[in-house]
C-alpha cells in the first residue's frame, strides 16, 4: 500500500490528527512505533497509510527525523519560541524571558519576544533592555492590532509557539491573526490579577502554506536542567550580546572575578543589567545542580 506523507497538527491519546495539504485525516500508530516506544509528536512529519479496516482513517507508519523536540508540552520541529510579555497586568520577570532564550539557543531554535497590551502599558524599560541584545522583540495590543503586522512577517515560513505567562494574552493573540482558531480565553483573575490556563493540549494552526503557530500548555514552565544539556561553563554562550573571550582570565564565569569583560559592559551599560541578573540567577542554579550531581 503506497505511503503519504502529512504533519502531525494534534494528538489526543492514541489517535493523531495530520495535515495532508488536501485535507485532514485521523491515525493510530502502527503497533511498531509504540512496541519501539517511539511517540509522535504535534509538529511531526509523518508517514501513514489509508487504513483498510477504517475508510477515511489512517494508520500512521513512521516519523520522519526530526531537527528538535520538546516534552512536556510535547512539540517536533519548531523553527521559533514567541515569548509573550507584558508591562500590564500581569507583569512578566524578564527572568523567565531570559531563561527560556537560554533553552531554545540550546535546542536550535529562533526566539522572538513579543511585547504584548501595548495599549495598556508601552512597557519601554522592558522593550529598551531587549534593543541591547540579539533577541528580536516587537510591540503588539492584540485588543488593538498594534503590531500585528509585523508579527506576521516574523511567523511567516515558520512553525513558531506562542508561550508566555497566563493571561498575556497569548489565546487573544491567536484569534486575532487566525480567526478560525477560536480559542477560549478566560479573564484575569481579580483576586490574583494573572490569568487562568486556557490551553490544555498542544495543537497547530496553520496561518498559511508553509506558515504554522502553536498555542502550547506549559511551555514557560520549562526547567533548564531537565530539558537542555546547558552547563554553567557553556551558559554565557547562550546570551549573544556579553562579550566572552575578551574577560582577562579564559575561564572566566563573569560572577566575581576581576577583569571581566562582562560586567564592564553592565556598568557602562552597553548590557542590560535585568539580563545579567538572569545570567548569574541561571548561572548559580546550574552550579548547584552541578555539585548535587558529583
Amino acid at each position: 500500500m503506497m505511503e503519504s506523507r502529512g504533519l502531525v497538527i494534534r494528538a489526543v491519546s492514541s489517535f493523531y490528527e495530520l495535515d495532508t495539504g488536501d485535507g485532514r485525516i485521523i491515525c493510530r500508530a502502527r503497533g511498531r512505533l509504540r512496541l519501539d516506544g517511539v511517540e509522535p509528536l504535534p509538529g511531526d512529519t509523518v508517514s501513514f497509510i489509508e487504513d483498510p479496516y477504517h475508510d477515511g482513517n489512517g494508520i500512521l507508519t513512521g516519523i520522519i527525523e526530526r531537527k528538535n523536540f520538546f516534552l512536556r508540552p510535547n512539540i517536533a520541529n519548531v523553527d521559533q519560541i514567541v515569548f509573550v510579555a507584558t508591562a500590564a497586568r500581569p507583569v512578566t520577570e524578564p527572568y523567565l524571558i531570559d531563561r527560556l532564550s537560554v533553552i531554545t539557543a540550546e535546542k536550535g531554535c529562533g526566539f522572538l519576544l513579543c511585547i504584548n497590551k501595548a495599549d495598556l502599558h508601552s512597557a519601554d524599560a522592558l522593550f529598551q533592555s531587549y534593543l541591547k541584545t540579539e533577541i528580536p522583540v516587537i510591540r503588539t495590543s492584540a485588543e488593538t492590532g498594534e503590531g500585528m503586522d509585523e508579527l506576521l512577517d516574523a511567523l511567516s515560513g515558520k512553525l513558531s509557539v506562542l508561550t508566555g505567562n497566563s493571561g498575556v494574552g497569548k489565546t487573544s493573540m491567536l484569534n486575532r491573526i487566525i480567526p478560525s482558531a477560536n480559542r477560549q480565553t478566560n479573564d484575569l483573575s481579580s483576586k490574583y490579577g494573572r490569568g487562568r490556563h486556557t490551553t490544555r493540549t498542544t495543537e497547530l494552526f496553520r496561518l498559511n502554506q508553509d506558515t504554522w503557530v502553536a498555542d502550547t500548555p506549559g511551555f514557560a514552565a520549562l526547567d533548564l536542567q531537565t530539558v537542555s544539556t546547558v552547563t554553567s561553563e557553556s551558559l554565557a554562550s547562550c546570551f549573544a550580546e556579553f562579550p566572552v573571550g575578551q574577560c582577562r582570565f579564559p575561564d572566566c564565569r563573569h560572577d566575581r572575578e576581576p577583569g571581566c569583560a562582562v560586567r564592564d559592559c553592565v556598568a557602562n551599560k552597553t548590557v542590560s543589567t535585568s539580563r545579567y541578573e538572569s545570567y548569574i540567577r541561571l548561572l548559580h542554579e546550574l552550579q548547584i545542580a552541578e555539585r548535587s550531581n558529583k
